[in-house]
């Protein structure tokens, strides 16, 4: 039973150990160390008829998200005294439904979102991340009961804008997706 006990100890032990490399908390900017402020002007927007105050909104929700958690930048909206600008275009905006109720009513609509992201370091000149094809989906949901129906395209614009600047923003502090200094 003692043996049973030790070599189950020991087992647990060298299992445990084996993991200790495996989280690793971010503990750095992927930004070079130079930049402390960070310029979020507004969004362009592409769309004809489009939907109102989206490029604000995903301008709006960028900027939150970085001083949220950016570790010590600074957000502004201007590139005046700015080390490095976010600069983004909303290209596309569809909602469409994809799940219709008995009534042949759409009753959840799939909204898509379409951008292109640039992140320039202003005192370097150059670019430290760009991607022209950022996809954002997300769903939203009508009810069936006309007492409490409102209107659900708001909030996943809202949604929509916090996905994105969550994603952008990650890719930024985070570092995926930087580009390496070439020396």
């Amino acid at each position: 039973m003692k043996f049973l006990q030790f070599f189950s100890l020991i087992t647990v032990f060298i299992v445990v150990s084996g993991f200790t490399e495996c989280y690793k908390p971010v503990t750095n900017s992927g930004l070079p160390g130079n930049i402390k402020k960070i310029a979020v002007p507004a969004f362009q927007f592409e769309v004809r008829g489009a939907r109102y105050r989206v490029e604000s909104r995903f301008t709006e929700a960028v900027s939150r998200e970085i001083i949220r958690r950016g570790r010590g930048l600074k957000v502004q909206g201007t590139r005046d005294g700015a080390d490095a600008v976010v600069e983004g275009t909303i290209r596309d905006f569809n909602f469409s439904g994809v799940l219709l109720d008995r009534d042949g009513r759409a009753r959840v609509y799939e909204v898509t979102i379409t951008s292109a992201v640039t992140v320039r370091d202003l005192k370097a000149n150059q670019i430290l991340y760009d991607n022209q094809n950022y996809i954002f989906r997300d769903s939203f949901e009508f009810s069936s009961d006309p007492r409490s129906f409102f209107n659900e395209e708001d909030p996943a614009v809202e949604r929509m804008a916090r996905a994105f600047a969550e994603s952008v923003v990650s890719t930024i502090v985070n570092g995926m997706g930087v580009r390496e200094e070439k020396k």
